[in-house]
């Protein structure tokens, strides 16, 4: 079997206590030993109904306007509520972040339809988000024993470069940053109140409107110029009021044609 092995000296390093959030914290260090295996295919996924209504709009919605906008490539990876899998110590570990993005990967899109495992298939995510509606604290899960916390596997196992934490209800985001590839850091946002995503050259926020109809807050993309990376229904009616100033220049040059005394379709 084709895997990609490391081994890494860990001491858990808590992250910050959130919101009255409790978090675990650990003592020992110890050894994992990290290999990047292909899922077999008789694997029993975990089969988790989604906990967060918004959660599949929030994530369309993300996808949606980076593929309107050119910036999301054909070998890129977008999940949603989707397995990313490690193999720590010889038993696999699944996490399905609500929204996650993968640049590149490096194999045919039907080997990765039930769950993707970086290294063997692609890239690293990038980025990795989580979209909150209770209160368990599972997102600030340092867990290293089997089954891994959250938090855990995104920092320690996967090292991804950026972890999003979402509440769609209040609007709260925390953008957490990988420090020396081995502890997050709260990231602060800049004058505009958006977070700097360095992989991906696009500025992440938090944004207010309605779109299928639901008027909440959602997270939204904004290019290097501060420009808004707009969806599908936006770029429509965008479209259809350019058609519509375009038609009621047409009529005003009609209009002033016949008032010189000339038809317009002559």
């Amino acid at each position: 079997m084709l895997s990609f092995e490391f081994i890494i000296p860990y001491t858990p390093i808590p992250p910050p206590l959130v919101k009255g959030k409790i978090t675990m914290t650990a003592t020992v260090t110890q050894d994992y030993k990290i290999t990047w295996e292909k899922l077999p295919d008789d694997y029993k996924l975990p089969d988790e109904p989604v906990d967060n209504i918004n959660q599949p709009s929030l994530a369309a919605a993300l996808t949606e306007s980076l593929e309107f906008a050119g910036k999301l490539p054909q070998n890129a990876l977008a999940p949603t509520n989707y397995g990313i899998c490690a193999t720590v110590n010889g038993k696999i570990v699944i996490k399905a972040p609500d929204w996650a993005y993968v640049p590149s990967i490096r194999v045919a899109r039907e080997e990765v339809k039930r769950s993707y495992t970086p290294q063997l298939q692609g890239d690293m995510p990038v980025i990795v988000m989580e979209f909150i509606s209770d209160t368990d604290g599972a997102e600030y899960s340092i867990k290293p024993t089997y089954p891994p916390g959250k938090w855990f596997f995104y920092e320690r196992i996967l090292k991804v470069p950026n972890y999003v934490i979402f509440e769609p209800d209040s609007g709260s985001i925390e953008v957490y940053r990988l420090h020396n590839s081995e502890q997050y850091l709260v990231q602060p946002p800049d004058e505009n109140n958006r977070y700097w995503i360095a992989e991906m050259n696009l500025n992440l926020g938090v944004w207010q409107g309605t779109r299928e109809n639901r008027t909440d807050y959602w997270l939204r993309w904004w290019d290097e110029q501060g420009q808004l990376l707009l969806w599908g229904s936006e770029l429509a009616e965008q479209e259809r009021q350019r058609a519509e100033q375009e038609r009621q220049r047409a009529e005003r040059l009609a209009a002033q044609l016949r008032a010189a005394g000339i038809e317009p379709e002559a």
